[in-house]
Order: structure tokens, then sequence, then C-alpha cells
């Protein structure tokens, strides 16, 4: 028992000791019960806030350890180019270490992402690339395709190459998931985690199934992203790709990142399904998260609804709700969009 309270405690030591950069203060989030949106007697929602990390997301766990490890290697030389396409948060991670370490960042992004996260980035000295959220995969305007045609023009430039770099899931393996199972004494039933690259879903997940056979594993997808149908019919129906407003989670393409063997069962929800959730979220909770963040706790919400039994569900927040202040947070934009403000 004593050994399982020094587990718990223990992300929470860093707190008292002095840093000499703010990278090393990158993970050690808090988990956190939400006894009020889930008040039901039966259920235990468990939540890791990482907007806790600098930049306010979970982006800066993945983007430290690629980053580290690209420099060990002498792929990354010192005064160089780091290239990323990004819906926000990886971008933010990434300008707030070339900052520190003195690269230069050049980022895409689709024009969906809020103004609050663009602006962010400019004011931590990266270069912006807006690309049009509509375009199709592959195509020349496409923020992933830009990404990787402005890396090649640049002699010695380095991409962290999120969507398909096996150090992004590796980096939840060995971090985010560990904190889990300490912070939890590995008592979970479920984990649920919505993904776009899929690290974060892939590298926890991978690591508690491992250790608890029996989880089970649950991911939310938005209605216009192609891994729902993908992952229960093992094929991609480009008919039914379409745009959609939460931001950082589903994708228009497999990322290699993403591993399905570990998935079971993926979600479809709505816009509106994550932006109550993360609305109601800050008023019953007082914990300011994202829209993705909303999209996971609605996960959690339809597995708590199945069964009378007693299940703890363990989730990821990746971000805070300042980056949307101008979105789903305004009531005017709400409205504008047709989403019901009540809730």
């Amino acid at each position: 028992m004593e050994a399982s309270i020094q587990a718990k405690q223990r992300p929470s030591d860093r707190t008292h000791v002095r840093h000499d950069t703010i990278l090393d203060h990158i993970g050690s989030t808090p988990l956190v019960r939400l006894g009020r949106l889930f008040s039901q007697g039966h259920v235990t929602v468990l939540a890791k806030l990482e907007t806790f990390n600098p930049s306010g997301s979970v982006k800066d766990r993945i983007v430290k350890h690629i980053i580290e490890d690209a420099e060990r290697s002498g792929v990354l030389r010192p005064g160089g180019t780091i290239v990323e396409n990004t819906s926000g948060n990886t971008g933010a991670a990434i300008a707030m270490i070339a900052a520190i370490k003195g690269y230069r960042a050049i980022l895409t992004m689709p024009d969906k992402v809020s103004q609050e996260k663009q602006d962010a980035l400019l004011a931590l000295g990266a270069e912006v690339v807006l690309c049009p959220t509509s375009a199709q995969p592959g195509s020349p305007d496409h923020y992933v395709r830009r990404a990787r045609d402005i890396a090649a023009s640049i002699p010695g430039s380095f991409m962290i190459d999120q969507y398909d770099n096996p150090k992004n899931a590796e980096a939840h393996y060995l971090t985010t998931a560990k904190e889990i199972w300490e912070q939890t004494g590995g008592e979970i039933d479920y984990f649920v985690a919505s993904g776009s690259t899929g690290g974060t879903i892939s590298g926890i997940g991978r690591y508690l199934k491992e250790r608890l056979p029996g989880l089970k594993v649950v991911m939310p997808d938005p209605v216009g992203s192609i891994y729902h149908d993908y992952f229960n019919t093992g094929t991609v129906d480009h008919d039914k790709i379409g745009t959609y407003q939460v931001e950082g989670v589903g994708e228009d393409h497999i990322a290699e990142c993403m591993d399905f063997t570990i998935v079971d069962e993926v979600l479809q929800f709505e816009d509106a399904d994550a932006f109550a959730m993360a609305r109601r979220l800050a008023r019953q909770e007082g914990i300011f998260a994202g829209g993705s963040s909303g999209a996971n706790l609605w996960g959690c919400a339809q597995i708590a609804r199945r069964s009378d039994a007693p299940m703890t569900i363990v989730t990821v927040l990746p971000d805070s709700g300042l980056k949307y202040l101008s979105k789903f947070f305004s009531d005017r934009w709400m409205q504008a969009q047709g989403h019901d403000i009540s809730s």
C-alpha cells in the first residue's frame, strides 16, 4: 500500500525542483477524477490533464522526444530548420523548443485552425503557412504535402514527421503510459483516446495492454474522418472523407503511426457532441480543455451508459480551452455554426 501511495504521488514531486529550461517540466501531468461530469456511482472517469505541459498540450512530449533523438543522431544540427505539418499543438511544441534551442521553425497548417493557435506560433517566432482545409490528400495545397515540399527545398532541414514517425508512439509508451500506470495503480478497465497521428492511443494503449490484456481501448472518431470505416472494413472510401470542425483528431489519410491492432472499438461522433462535452467540462469541473478532450469525454459517456458494472475509465485531455476562445467557447460562434449552446 505504501509503495502504491508513493507511486501515485511521484508525478508532483518535480514541482519543488528548479529547472534549467522549461523543457524539463514536460510530462508528469496530473490525473484527475471527474466526479461531477460523471456522477454515476459505478463509474470512475480519470482524465490526464496534458494542458499542464509548457506549451499547453500533449504534443510537447513527442516533439521533445523526437528532436532529442534527431540531435543525438546528428540528423538535426545546431541552427538547423525544423519543418512540420500541424493542426496547431505539435507546431506550438516545435516553436517553443526551436526558440529555446535556436532552430528555425516552418509550420504548415489547415486554415480551420483557431486564430489563437496561429497567433501563438507566430509569437514564438515560427513561420506559418496556411493551407486550405478542403485540399485533397496528396495535392500540392494539402498541408502535409506542402510541408514535405518545403522540407525538400531546404538542405539539411528536419521533419518531425509526426504521422509516420514511430518515435511519436514511443514517446507516449515511455512517458505518458507509465505515468498513467503509476497514478492508477494499474486499476483500469477502459482507455479512451481519439486519434489523428495515432501516437497517443497507440503508445499508451500498447503499454497498458501489455500489462492488462483485458483492458479495452476505445477511439472516438469524427464523422468525416476515414478511421471509423477503415477500422471496421479495412478499406478507405474517399467519397466519405469530409470536413469537420473539431481540431487535431480524425484524419483524411492513414497515418503509419496509428496502430489499429491495439484498438478494440471506434465510435463516431459529431462536432456538436465534442463541443457540448468540452463546455460542460468547464462549467461542471472547472477544467478548460479543447474539442478533442470533449470528444474523448463523449466516448467515456458512451461506455458508461452500457453497463451498471463498476468500471474505471481513463482518458486524455490533450490541450487547453484557451486555444478555442474564438471558436466553440464563443456562444456567437456556436450559434453561427448552428450548434446548441444550452447544454
